[in-house]
């Protein structure tokens, strides 16, 4: 079987890149990346300069590779869903099945443009999404052909070494691991840790990433005088293992997402989780691996996470099962195996 996929510039490591990046190495047939899209930060006029470039490229590599399957990777967005459907455009009118993954689904800006998006989806053989609720949505828009659902994935990797072990159930670091950004909650996580400090003023909060917002956050931080921050700026690799292992809780407070990887891969490291629940979430978590709050009240977060603070063998069992859930469902590995098999059926 051979595939045929469409991604980012993994030089970016936003969540398609990173999510594609991250199986790589664990496709068991034959499959083929074929980047699009921007090639260097702050130049998003450089996008449509080399637009044509990219179709010219993704024809001659589909010509040559000639794959049973295409997938296109688009986010819910007009420009962004205009190209891919395009490039399944072209793959149809060479005689090429298509496929459409949506690792998101904020919809009110394509809004006007469901029927265009219905009648392209339809002329596919598959589409992956990461919810329940956005395969609902589809199939009330119309949409007729088959919807899987499937999940981001955890880097097998990045776990060697790690034991659960080291995980006794006290909890001293908070770890907040997003774009800093409102949309992803990082001034309704720093609120929760204002009460919470109150509380108890040596815990610590630890708050990994880059984004708008970071500055004002900061602010917020030094105007609140709240001890014990840290801001450690985007991290990958060994330096963000690191800081998974020093975490003693996973707090996320983000808005909208679609399946939140950084949620899986605390979970992988033994973190009990407080979150909002979002996409693709309310599918599988439940009270055995932290507690989920249906408000975007800073006020409602702060009870569970002082319940996990007060009874460390709660957060010791909540742990042990997020260690071994995760290691279930969410490593690379097992994704990479569940989508091919998932793309045989159709194929």
């Amino acid at each position: 079987m051979k595939l045929f996929i469409n991604t980012p510039s993994f030089r970016f490591c936003g969540g398609v890149a990173n999510h594609f990046m991250g199986l790589e190495s664990f496709w068991t047939e034959h499959v083929k990346y074929n980047h699009i899209g921007k090639r260097v930060h702050n130049a998003p006029w450089l996008t449509y300069l080399i637009l044509p470039y990219d179709i010219l490229k993704f024809i001659f590599r589909l010509l040559l590779f000639r794959p049973d399957m295409v997938m296109v990777n688009p986010s819910m967005a007009p420009v962004a869903v205009k190209r891919d459907f395009t490039y399944l455009k072209i793959a149809r009118f060479l005689g090429f099945r298509g496929a459409a993954m949506f690792h998101g689904f904020h919809t009110e800006s394509v809004k006007d443009m469901i029927p265009y998006i219905v009648e392209q989806l339809n002329k596919t053989s598959l589409i992956f999404v990461l919810a329940k609720e956005f395969k609902t949505t589809l199939e009330e828009w119309g949409v007729t052909v088959p919807i899987e659902l499937t999940t981001t994935k955890v880097d097998d990797r990045m776990l060697q070494g790690f034991s659960i072990d080291q995980r006794q159930g006290k909890v001293e670091n908070i770890l907040f691991l997003a774009r800093v950004t409102k949309a992803k909650g990082i001034m309704l996580a720093l609120e929760v840790f204002k009460e919470l400090s109150n509380k108890y003023p040596t815990l610590k909060y630890t708050v990994v990433g880059d984004g708008t917002d970071l500055d004002e956050a900061k602010t917020y931080v030094k105007d609140n005088g709240i001890p014990n921050v840290t801001f450690t700026g985007a991290l990958s690799g060994e330096r963000l293992v690191e800081e998974f292992k020093r975490a003693d809780l996973y707090l996320f407070t983000s808005y909208h997402e679609g399946m939140p990887t950084s949620v899986l891969e605390a979970m992988a490291f033994g973190l009990p989780v407080v979150t909002h629940p979002v996409g693709g979430m309310v599918d599988f978590f439940d009270e055995k691996m932290g507690y989920a709050v249906n408000t975007f009240e800073a006020t409602d977060f702060v009870p569970p996470i002082v319940e996990l603070i007060e009874n460390q063998e709660k957060a010791k069992q909540i742990s042990e099962h997020n260690y071994q859930y995760a290691h279930d469902h969410f490593l690379a590995s097992m994704v990479a195996k569940r989508m091919e098999n998932i793309f045989r059926r159709y194929i």
